[in-house]
């Protein structure tokens, strides 16, 4: 069975716990770029990842982009937003519908 896990700051995932998620507590990239590579051996479908850490992982993103599992959906950490995960998604739908319908 495929599993679900949040990658990102203590402070912006540990919620997530609550929802049955696995989480993944994480200080720097380097932890969260190990943590990406394990959990794409493993049977996780789904990688939330907060913006954050995604400015400064963009080569590994790139290299899930287009592969079936796991998908790598970025969400706002406890700064906020940064706007990459809107952009992402915008981009996603803009390429399966043909037009920006955003």
């Amino acid at each position: 069975m495929y599993r679900i896990a949040v990658i990102g700051d203590s402070d912006s995932v540990l919620g997530f716990k609550s929802l049955g998620l696995d989480v993944c507590p994480v200080s720097n990239a380097e932890q969260a770029r190990q943590a990406i590579y394990r959990m794409a051996k493993e049977n996780y479908a789904i990688l939330y990842l907060t913006e954050q850490l995604a400015s400064q992982l963009q080569p590994e993103i790139a290299r899930y982009k287009d592969a079936l599992t796991p998908a790598i959906i970025l969400i706002p950490g406890k700064e906020g937003s940064l706007g990459i995960g809107m952009a992402n998604v915008k981009n996603a739908v803009e390429r399966a519908v043909g037009a920006d319908i955003l």
